[in-house]
């Protein structure tokens, strides 16, 4: 809708335009481009662009030990009171669980359990959470 398209699509984009964010910028232009024509994993092509964005922030501020092994390891250093909160815990919470419950769905193989799908509403959700994270993340900076 109209108030979503300007509080978080446009500036979203407005700020993916660094250099800087460009990987962001590629994933969620995927995931864009698949959920208006139908492809499959347009949530999972979100959640890479928040998790480069977390990572990039991680990185910048000099937070990346090396050590991390996967996106919670980079949520706990922005969630670290060492390197100032950079975010909330109740934040870190509420995108490990997007994590854990829907990115992981899509990024690994089912075997021979029925292929995740995601309703249309979901997907709409999901790349709406991933964009509004990172430009929240981003406007902290």
């Amino acid at each position: 809708d109209a108030l979503l398209q300007a509080r978080v699509e446009q500036p979203f984009c407005d700020l993916v335009k660094d250099p800087r964010w460009r990987n962001v910028d590629i994933d969620m232009k995927e995931a864009i481009d698949r959920r208006d024509t139908g492809g499959r994993d347009a949530s999972f092509y979100a959640a890479k662009a928040l998790e480069s964005t977390i990572k990039i922030i991680s990185d910048e501020k000099g937070w990346t030990r090396g050590t991390e092994t996967g996106v919670g390891g980079y949520l706990n250093n922005l969630t670290s009171k060492a390197n100032g909160s950079f975010i909330a815990p109740w934040e870190h919470e509420s995108m490990q669980r997007f994590y854990s419950d829907v990115r992981n769905d899509l990024g690994h193989g089912p075997g021979s359990a029925q292929m995740s799908a995601f309703t249309d509403e979901q997907i709409d959700f999901s790349i709406e959470f991933c964009m509004s994270w990172v430009k929240s993340l981003i406007t902290r900076l």
